[in-house]
């Protein structure tokens, strides 16, 4: 069997700050993150269900029925840069502070697809989920849980794709059969443990898969107002005046010939840019961010067939 540094990258227990810092910089997402706290608190702990339904409802209710043999399975889908691998690995920190309870964040490294070898792939996938049935067991009782674990698979439609494919090789058609049958072996289970899978081929993920999954969370560009929202946070302290700000949003949009930019083309690209101008000289300036909008192109829009 293999061991854990094997299948995953080195586990990190949540809350922490770098991760915190990073939920709290997803500007415009309230809703989504609203719904992914209930969606995985219920998941983690089906007894806040029951116990809802017998202080809103006196006891039990029907509809109570349809949740419990529901995967533990959440899909983010989306463009390169639209925040959906920042927000898999930091909303544990959300939920940890929801629930009062240790979150500890799983991410399954990419070598888990092995080197081809038959059978190789389908051990690498099942030690993976007996393992996060072991960690989830550990911290379960009759009290409900005392930690919950997330798993976040990065790149899915490279672990998960359509078994639909002409081209796809059988060592991983078996691959997803095995995928399938662990997340299959958790639903039901009870176990405290959430799975994420991330993707920007949302169209190559098997069917199968789809169709497990408790929701499938979509991401797209900002807005104007998320565009604003990033950029007023980060040059906050600067004395970036307001309107240029407000600018800047405008200029970052989609424009009859290209697409308008990304959260990362904003936090990672845009704003060092702007600062880099200055740096190290003077302070930045209005100038320098209006120059930088105007300067750098957005990140081409991802399509299935790239």
């Amino acid at each position: 069997m293999n061991s854990q540094d094997d299948l995953f990258h080195p586990v990190i227990e949540l809350p922490e700050p770098t991760r915190r810092a990073r939920y709290e910089r997803l500007v415009g997402l309230d809703d989504m993150k609203l719904r992914l706290r209930k969606e995985a608190a219920l998941l983690a702990d089906p007894r806040r269900l029951r116990n809802w339904a017998v202080t809103h409802h006196g006891g039990n209710v029907a509809a109570l029925t349809h949740f419990a043999d529901r995967a533990p399975l959440f899909v983010f889908a989306g463009d390169v840069g639209s925040g959906k691998s920042a927000l898999a690995e930091s909303f544990g920190c959300d939920l940890a502070d929801f629930l009062d309870l240790p979150v500890y964040l799983y991410r399954l490294k990419l070598a888990t697809r092995g080197s081809g070898l038959v059978g190789e792939m389908t051990s690498l996938i099942s030690d993976a989920f007996a393992h996060m049935h072991t960690m989830g067991n550990r911290v379960s009782g009759p009290q409900g849980a005392r930690a919950v674990q997330i798993l976040v698979v990065d790149e899915a439609d490279a672990l998960v794709q359509s078994r639909e494919a002409q081209q796809m090789h059988h060592e991983d058609r078996a691959g997803v059969d095995a995928f399938l049958a662990g997340i299959d072996s958790l639903a039901g289970a009870r176990l405290p443990v959430v799975v994420v899978l991330c993707t920007n081929r949302v169209g190559a993920l098997d069917p199968a898969v789809m169709r497990r999954a408790a929701a499938t969370f979509t991401f797209t560009r900002p807005s104007d107002e998320q565009r604003y929202a990033v950029l007023t946070r980060a040059f906050d302290g600067l004395g970036i005046r307001p309107e240029t700000v407000r600018k800047v949003a405008e200029l970052t949009g989609p424009t009859g010939n290209r697409p308008g930019y990304t959260f990362s083309d904003l936090t990672q690209r845009l704003v060092p840019a702007a600062i880099l101008r200055a740096f190290p000289e003077r302070p930045v300036t209005d100038e320098d961010l209006l120059a930088a909008a105007e300067e750098l192109e957005p990140t081409p829009v991802f399509t299935e067939e790239r």
